[in-house]
């Protein structure tokens, strides 16, 4: 578990990589990012109908989910502990109000700025330790009070039910990175207050075959069956207060 993942993001140079590198298209986290896209959009718009939600993106980095929900929130929010993420956030367009949170202390606020709440969490839970995710969970309560509140989605970027948990088995059970099981992340928000509604997979394929053509047919076809999103490797839930 990487202990300081807040930490390195507070230099400029790892921010534009991840903006220019990780992301970079028609790369494996930019693929993905396309398809949480659209669902994301079909979700608010299913959810919330024409009322337009507030968005509060916790750990908002560079502002990606911020942008994805561009014309379809009423106004958003972003926390970060990375005044560069928020500043690179803004220069790529992100429209937002940007508010920095410090890396420990108390539960962060959430600004009060109406209901229904759209409170999203995206490549923070998977790389952090418990306290920063009760932290966050904790913050993303404070926003949702109640089941009429509005809806919370979460990103697990490393489901341990993956292919790419099979793969480490195979590597007499070396895990060379960080991983976070369907019941992990179900027990998180359970101690929260929070119920699953909606899970769905993006992936079920690990970066080393992205560029492998019949891979990538292949996870396409996988990824349409009842059931896939249990071995996903990036998963995204959806849930209410209870």
């Amino acid at each position: 578990m990487t202990t300081d993942y807040t930490k390195v993001f507070q230099d400029a140079a790892a921010v534009e990589k991840y903006e220019n590198i990780t992301y970079a298209p028609d790369s494996y986290a930019w693929q993905i990012n396309q398809r949480q896209r659209d669902y994301l959009r079909a979700l608010v718009k299913r959810e919330f109908g024409p009322r337009a939600p507030v968005q509060h993106d916790f750990a908002c980095g560079t502002g990606r989910a911020i942008r994805t929900l561009h014309g379809m929130v009423r106004e958003a929010h972003g926390y970060d502990t990375s005044e560069e993420m928020m500043a690179k956030a803004a220069e790529v367009g992100s429209h937002a109000v940007w508010h920095k949170v410090p890396i420990e202390g108390p539960v962060p606020e959430p600004v009060l700025a109406g209901q229904p709440v759209l409170v999203t969490m995206f490549r923070l839970l998977l790389n952090v330790d418990d306290a920063v995710r009760d932290r966050a969970m904790a913050f993303a309560a404070k926003a949702l009070p109640d089941s009429n509140a509005g809806l919370l989605v979460v990103e697990n970027h490393g489901n341990a039910g993956s292919l790419r948990h099979l793969r480490a088995r195979r590597h007499d059970g070396e895990r060379w990175f960080a991983e976070l099981s369907h019941e992990q992340i179900y027990r998180l928000f359970s101690r929260h207050g929070f119920e699953i509604v909606e899970r769905r997979g993006f992936s079920m394929i690990t970066p080393g075959l992205h560029q492998n053509p019949l891979a990538r047919v292949a996870d396409a076809a996988v990824r349409r069956l009842p059931g896939s999103d249990q071995y996903a490797v990036n998963v995204l839930y959806a849930a209410r207060r209870a």
